[in-house]
């Protein structure tokens, strides 16, 4: 780990000025950052730390929905009466990721802003275009298990780690972010960014910019599922996610809001597979039509090619399970 200053930010205001820097970054739980520091992938000069802030109330809204502060922990968020009672698929998004210990310390401000565990990318002297720009991307031709399947470039192939940004995603949440520009909001859908031709920009945040809290609309209800296959039981990387909350009028689907992890580098969220499933009664050939429209741009890169059948075999399982359940 390279030297670095440490100040502990007073204000929001003097946050945004502090972190303005290309050289400055914000640190809350560090669950992330530090490892990226220790390996020397990240290198600030100057580490402003936010945890004195405050957002990190979880409270109700005026429409009836649910604020989540940026810096209340992954636990305290799995864990909250409402949370469970009224969001239960972002509870087991956020109990599927790492250990209790990380989710103590880890914030949800934090758990959005986390950083790809691509080997290439946490391996300084392997070519990244993420790490280094015009370095190319070592994993198109090399180790790519657990990289992406849609959305990807030539640039880049690296996948987004978490699993509590793909509930949000299923649930339409909403980003808050704050700066030295003023406050704005951005659906947690468009908040990650696909790599294109600058994969080193990975979501939307500017220089000086900080989230401040998540915004939850009022519950939906119907069965929430959350499924994550990974290579072992617990503290790894989702292979595939999907976060589900599928809903049965008279039989048929009226509402089915799907949102998929391990896929692409950021949640993936294609709302021509909802389209296709409304008003439809559940059946093998719709699940197979659903999958189809998913995966029509879907590409494997040699020891990730399994991801697109077992992508297809956990979305049927998903629907599956959640029309036995709503029945």
């Amino acid at each position: 780990m390279r030297p670095f200053q440490y100040i502990r930010a007073p204000s929001l205001s003097e946050t945004s000025k502090l972190t303005a820097g290309e050289d400055a970054l914000a640190i809350a739980g560090g669950t992330n950052l530090l490892d990226l520091m220790k390996l020397q992938v990240e290198t600030p000069a100057l580490l402003a730390d936010i945890n004195r802030l405050g957002f990190s109330e979880i409270e109700d809204t005026d429409d009836g929905g649910l604020r989540l502060g940026a810096l209340a922990t992954n636990t305290e968020t799995a864990v909250h009466p409402r949370v469970r009672a009224d969001y239960p698929v972002l509870a087991r998004a956020i109990l599927a990721g790492a250990t209790q210990q990380l989710r103590n310390k880890a914030t949800n401000g934090g758990n959005l802003c986390q950083r790809t565990r691509c080997f290439y990318f946490t391996n300084i002297d392997q070519p990244c275009n993420k790490r280094e720009p015009g370095s190319g991307c070592g994993a198109i031709d090399g180790i790519a298990k657990l990289h992406a399947v849609l959305g990807t470039s030539d640039q880049c192939i690296a996948t987004y780690p978490g699993d509590m940004a793909v509930a949000l995603s299923a649930l339409g949440a909403v980003v808050q972010i704050s700066g030295d520009k003023g406050e704005r909001s951005v659906p947690v859908r468009d908040f990650h960014l696909l790599p294109g031709d600058t994969p080193w920009i990975e979501n939307v945040l500017e220089a000086g910019e900080i989230i401040t809290g998540i915004i939850l609309p009022a519950p939906v209800g119907g069965t929430q599922i959350y499924r994550k296959v990974r290579e072992r039981s617990s503290y790894a990387f989702a292979l595939v996610s999907v976060a589900a909350i599928i809903e049965l009028t008279d039989g048929k689907f009226s509402r089915a809001d799907l949102a998929f992890g391990g896929l692409a580098h950021k949640p993936w969220h294609d709302p021509r597979v909802e389209e296709v499933l409304l008003g439809q009664h559940p059946s093998d050939a719709l699940i197979d039509k659903a999958a189809d429209i998913l995966l029509e741009d879907a590409r494997g890169y040699g020891e990730n090619d399994f991801k697109i059948p077992l992508t297809r075999r956990t979305l049927r399982a998903v629907l599956t399970q959640a029309t036995e359940d709503a029945a």
